[in-house]
């Protein structure tokens, strides 16, 4: 039996550039639609309801909360390359505790990977300046 068109289904709610493209519009502006459970970025706007979008410009408009500083960039970056690491409970928590303190003590508002990358970077220039002497080589030697 095949389904009737007057079933009455929820709709999804559609965006400006999703009804310009039903009405012959270019379909290459049609944005992909975030399930639901997926996470909003840190520092992105909650997405808006269907019908309570704001006028073009108007969240530039809107005057910044008083008492914050206006946000630095973060001189976060794409990389291409991705690795798998598989770490403690404990080692996690250490990490997190690592990106807190450079937040709260210094100031640096890092992820996690950042300080991975950092970390990374500091081992393998030690070991490439000292060598046998590094403490890479040490720590996997067990000294």
């Amino acid at each position: 039996m095949a389904l009737s068109p007057s079933l009455n289904r929820p709709e999804a709610p559609r965006t400006e550039t999703a009804r310009t493209a039903e009405k012959g519009g270019p379909a290459a502006e049609v944005p992909q639609a975030r399930p639901e459970s997926q996470p909003v970025a840190e520092g992105a706007a909650a997405p808006r309801q269907h019908g309570t979008e704001e006028p073009a410009g108007e969240a530039a408009r809107r005057p910044r909360p008083r008492g914050r500083a206006p946000r630095r960039p973060s001189g976060r970056e794409r990389h291409d390359e991705k690795i798998t690491v598989y770490v403690s409970a404990e080692e996690l928590m250490d990490l997190e505790h690592a990106r807190l303190v450079l937040r709260g003590e210094h100031g640096l508002a890092v992820d996690r990977g950042r300080v991975v990358r950092e970390a990374i970077a500091v081992v393998l220039a030690d070991l490439e300046q000292r060598g046998e002497a590094s403490i890479l080589v040490r720590r996997l030697r067990g000294r």
